[in-house]
């Protein structure tokens, strides 16, 4: 049976399927439809974005429900050989000396050639490393076991030994092959791969995490082991990128039993680890500018948009028209009067439905779907008679009141004035003095004024200071020598992942797509589900319910984890050097990554932050400490009791934060927005009430505004005022009204180009061995070359005489040559 046909009943009913049609009758979430439009708006959500989730979260995530059955596996492996040992005491009991004696006898029975011996130890190890839950009462005592027994893992070098294993099992052809001809695959394909995987997972995750009782060794065993991970100890290369080969070989079928899921986690974590989180490169950014001279950041970005308020969404279709029934007699006599726009608000339709009329710029819904959700002013204006007071669409206190003044400060940038003075010059004095912005003889006094705010708020960013850098090393490779590269983690891991660069994008991009709610199961799309699915298929209605969310939460954690690492990846190239960020977002865009998150979220995307895909009895440690109760149906489609996911969340601000981070002053990709009809799509994103989410939207929204239309700008304005209350000003942008559109063709190729050629001189200057070739210095002095020592092989002293006789004294020599003319 082929397992792409297990994936269509199964998940079919809890996905749309991304072509633009509206959900089907049998969507599970249509009662949480229901729901949030019975309310006048969605609820305000408590979500703190961070790097990851809880550490209870993260390690939960790691297993599938399918997997439950190994706990026990793993612990009657342990039992079995540590009963031997210790001879009727418990692990807990142990002195530490007694506990490293027993992981160095695990540590030589991990060398055997067994290899079904070998699986047994890596059970047992995996047991410790997962905190020998059967001797544990609470959840708690099984995270403290889990920490101090990775500890003692790590220093009794068991990652060394387990990583030797891995890539024995990635080179393992005969799995590969099997695996390959196999119709379906399932979870017993990779199970030495899993539990390996499962423990290096364990210890990189566990060792990340600071806790305040940390003891001194373990807070020094945490940088060893950051710098080990970061830098080529592992075969020459950081660890990285082995699980980047992973990718790259399931990816092109090579290896489909690969357990992606946990290979996609552990290359998170890896990166998160060695190359440092959002709060870690927002210290490294202030460092970094300290170095270069630059002044201050304006703010800390981190905490001005966790201090940010959510604005509240649109009110729902059916509660405008009962509003307006109440206030009709007050209306009736001067509706004529109103305009059209205003009265589009009452027949704004679902505001979850996804059918085609979404595809139009000034659809319906969008007239009027600011994200304030009151009624139009000026629909209180042509009312002659004030009517009798309508109920509050909310309470007075939840109104949302925003801080005097702007959140953030404004920006300049030096290109800016540049071109601010070049207009003016032109218009009062008729020539102007290219990039002078110094000289202002013979301009205005209003137009002082404006050069001495825009110099107030003018903002040099590191990127644009290595770009100039770059061109100077470019035009004078000679007299500005070598650059020097410090050796940083981000500097490795580019190094190493250079090569294949785009293998890796695209590999990456392919999981995300099919992990996407929105794609269809196709026969030839790759099988991401070949560590969920069991060995035999479900017979009963509960058993396939099960499967239906642990494949829906299995997909939703491999979404999870590309987002984050992909967000990582470009935020520390970025800093690291602008080029190396533009030669992976070039990749990224290249292969579709645009429309690819575009059409993530055309999907009913407050179903996707509420989805309960889990099942809490059956998450780790919860299921091995507590006795399992009874699973029915109604407990299944319960799911937990919180308001939103936090892993869907999370992975759709990651995905919005990708797609800035692509776009940002890039004409060409901005116009990719707009031919992609990404508006209608972002600004239903905005129904969901959290600040930071909002915040990406109203930034995608903004730079693209100017191409949408003044149609689109006019029956928008909610939207506009929005943007201009959120998100940051740039003094001369003239983003609102479009006034130099007609200047301004949409030329990609062009633009593509141009950045690739930057891109290309800046690897082939830093990176390619025979760099500056031409202009390295020859040495023609005859007496200097005769006398270098030339290093010569050991054999060739045995057979020189030989060598002599064969190729000198043998050889005629046609002196006479020498005098004719070439």
């Amino acid at each position: 049976m082929q397992t792409e046909d297990m994936e269509v009943p199964i998940i079919n009913n809890l996905n749309d399927n991304g072509d633009r049609q509206r959900p089907k009758g049998k969507d599970v979430f249509k009662d949480q439809q229901k729901e949030s439009e019975s309310s006048m708006e969605s609820p305000n959500l408590e979500f703190e974005y961070g790097d990851t989730d809880t550490l209870t979260a993260e390690l939960s995530e790691l297993y599938s429900y399918t997997e439950e059955p190994e706990f026990a596996l793993n612990r009657d492996y342990f039992e079995e050989d540590f009963r031997s040992h210790a001879r009727g005491r418990r692990w807990i009991e142990l002195t530490v000396e007694e506990q490293r004696a027993y992981v160095m006898r695990l540590l030589d029975a991990l060398e055997v050639t067994d290899r079904d011996k070998r699986l047994k130890v890596a059970r047992a190890i995996l047991y410790l490393a997962q905190g020998v839950f059967d001797e544990c009462d609470t959840e708690v005592d099984v995270l403290h076991w889990s920490r101090h027994n990775i500890f003692l893992l790590y220093d009794m070098g068991i990652f060394t030994a387990l990583l030797e294993l891995l890539s024995m099992e990635i080179d393992n052809s005969q799995a590969c092959s099997s695996a390959v001809r196999k119709p379906a695959i399932s979870l017993a394909d990779s199970t030495e791969l899993r539990v390996l995987l499962s423990i290096m997972y364990l210890m990189v995750e566990t060792i990340r995490v600071q806790t305040e009782d940390d003891r001194p060794e373990w807070i020094a065993a945490r940088e060893t082991f950051k710098n080990e991970l970061a830098s080529p100890l592992y075969n020459g290369e950081p660890f990285a990128l082995l699980l980047f080969t992973m990718v790259t070989k399931f990816c092109s079928m090579n290896a489909p039993h690969f357990p992606m899921k946990k290979v996609l986690l552990l290359l998170w974590k890896t990166i998160l680890f060695t190359l440092g989180g959002f709060e870690e490169l927002q210290e490294m950014k202030v460092r970094h500018r300290e170095r270069l001279n630059l002044p201050p950041l304006p703010e800390d970005s981190i905490k001005v948009v966790r201090a940010m308020r959510a604005a509240s969404p649109p009110a729902s279709a059916m509660e405008l028209i009962e509003q307006q029934q109440q206030q009709k007699r007050g209306r009736r006599s001067r509706r004529p009067l109103v305009k059209q726009d205003s009265l589009d608000t009452y027949n704004e339709r679902d505001p979850f439905k996804n059918d085609d009329a979404r595809d139009e710029e000034e659809d319906p819904e969008d007239t009027d779907s600011g994200i304030e959700g009151e009624v139009d002013p000026l629909d209180r204006d042509v009312i002659i008679q004030p009517p009798p007071p309508p109920p509050p669409l909310r309470p007075p206190t939840e109104r949302v009141n925003f801080p005097k003044g702007l959140p953030w400060a404004p920006k300049v940038r030096e290109k800016d004035i540049e071109h601010f003075l070049e207009t003016s010059r032109n218009k009062f004095i008729g020539f102007t003095l290219g990039n002078d912005t110094e000289t202002l003889v013979g301009l205005p006094r209003p137009i002082h004024e404006s050069v001495k705010t825009l110099k107030q708020h003018k903002y040099m960013s590191i990127a644009e200071v290595q770009i100039k850098r770059e061109e100077e090393l470019q035009q004078c490779p000679l007299t500005l020598g070598e650059e020097e590269v410090e050796d940083t983690a981000a500097e490795m891991l580019y190094l190493g992942m250079l090569p294949n660069l785009s293998q890796y994008v695209i590999a990456l991009l392919k999981l995300l797509l099919a992990a996407a709610p929105t794609s269809k199961a196709k026969t030839d799309s790759i099988n991401i589900l070949a560590d969920v699915l069991p060995e035999e298929m479900p017979i009963t209605v509960l058993q396939s319910m099960k499967l239906g969310i642990d494949v829906n939460r299995h997909k939703e954690i491999i979404v999870k984890a590309i987002s984050a690492l992909l967000l990582l990846l470009l935020k520390h190239f970025k800093l690291n050097h602008i080029y190396q960020f533009e030669i992976v977002s070039q990749h990224l865009v290249f292969a579709n990554c645009i429309p690819l998150i575009l059409k993530f979220f055309n999907q009913n995307i407050m179903s996707y932050i509420s989805a309960k895909n889990s099942i809490c009895v059956l998450d780790f440690p919860h299921c091995v400490v507590h006795e399992m109760p009874e699973l029915t149906a109604e407990s299944l489609e319960a799911g937990d009791s919180s308001q939103f996911c936090w892993r869907n969340l999370f992975s759709c601000i990651n995905l919005l934060r990708i797609l800035n981070k692509l776009t940002k002053w890039k004409h060409s990709r901005t116009m990719m927005l707009v031919v992609f009809k990404s508006a209608p799509i972002l600004k239903r994103a905005l129904k969901v009430k959290q600040a930071m989410m909002q915040l990406y939207v109203l930034k995608l929204l903004k730079i693209q505004t100017k191409y949408l239309g003044r149609q689109w700008r006019k029956s928008n304005m909610k939207t506009m005022s929005a943007i201009y209350q959120k998100v940051r000003h740039r003094l001369n942008d003239d983003w609102a009204y479009g006034n130099d559109i007609d200047a301004r063709p949409w030329d990609f190729q062009a633009e593509e180009c141009a950045l690739r050629e930057s891109i290309e001189k800046f690897n082939s200057r830093r990176y390619e061995r025979n760099r500056n070739g031409d202009f390295a210095p020859v040495d023609n002095c005859l007496q200097s070359v005769l006398g270098q020592r030339v290093e010569l092989p050991e054999d060739f002293h045995y057979s020189y005489e030989m060598w002599l006789e064969r190729e000198v004294f043998s050889q005629p020599i046609q002196w006479e040559g020498l005098l004719q003319n070439p």
